[in-house]
């Protein structure tokens, strides 16, 4: 079976895009790993298939690079509505997830802006385990305390470091990514706060691993550094592959992202 693909990244969050609008496609676990390996597949951080919708312009699967099936992905939601924009020559579209309905709309040359929906705060809502202040968890690990969760449409532990290019990413990312907290694991932020508009972050992403850039890590912790009185309610959040512009309306609940959007390449992939 062969399959044509764009390769997109997001501020370095990249994907291998599949449409199987006209011919609709399903991977196995074992294909996906394949697809996202670095060396013997195109490699990605994660996989994204964009399906027929009855209630949007399109339906957006989003799979990790270990096979899992996750429900949102900021960075890749810009990524399909530039697709759909540009083939529909719309500048706004609607992208179904899991976690619910996206309204994206162009912001520039290659930028788009996503409404990411609310933020989620009660501990049942992320989920964790257990009942809990979700704004200060009792969480200790390598010399790093009192961090915060939020859900994005998928669970977000947030810790706040004196220097984001010294946290131990690669250390407490993946044990924690696993912590008995988290029933459906968790992703990971190491975040560094220049001042109330400016923060520097680092995200161990769960199935993934630290990626360059992480949409739904931003907003979360945007949202939770406000409520800390940290920010401001509306920060550049620089990552390693790039900035994201972030903006909470706390009146409505709501969050913004804003950022990039890149075709690095097309292909086609034989799948068997």
């Amino acid at each position: 079976m062969s399959l044509p693909f764009v390769k997109m990244h997001g501020a370095g969050n990249d994907f291998v895009v599949f449409d199987v609008r006209a011919d609709m496609v399903r991977f196995t676990p074992e294909q996906l790993e394949v697809i996202a390996h670095r060396r013997t597949g195109v490699g990605c951080d994660q996989i994204i298939i964009i399906e027929p919708s009855k209630k949007a312009d399109v339906f957006m699967r989003i799979y990790n690079a270990d096979g899992t099936q996750v429900d949102a992905c900021g960075n890749a939601t810009r990524c399909v509505a530039w697709l759909v924009m540009e083939e529909s020559k719309q500048d706004d579209v609607i992208v179904e997830t899991n976690a619910g309905m996206l309204h994206c709309s162009r912001a520039g040359n290659k930028k788009v802006r996503v409404n990411m929906g609310e933020p989620k705060f009660a501990w049942q809502e992320i989920p964790l385990s257990e009942e809990c202040d979700t704004l200060h968890l009792d969480i200790k690990d390598r010399g790093l305390s009192d961090p915060l969760a939020v859900s994005m449409g998928n669970p977000h532990l947030v810790f706040t470091v004196d220097d984001v290019e010294d946290a131990p990413v690669h250390d407490l990312g993946p044990r924690l990514e696993h912590h008995e907290l988290f029933p459906k694991r968790t992703n990971v932020s190491f975040a560094q706060v220049i001042d109330d508009t400016h923060v520097k972050l680092r995200v161990w992403e769960r199935g993934a691993g630290e990626t360059l850039a992480c949409g739904t890590a931003a907003c979360a912790t945007l949202v939770g550094l406000t409520q800390r009185g940290l920010l401001s309610g509306k920060a550049a959040v620089q990552l390693p592959g790039g900035v994201l512009e972030i903006e909470w309306d706390q009146k409505a609940n709501r969050v913004f992202k804003t950022g990039p959007v890149a075709a690095s390449f097309i292909g086609v992939l034989d799948v068997g």
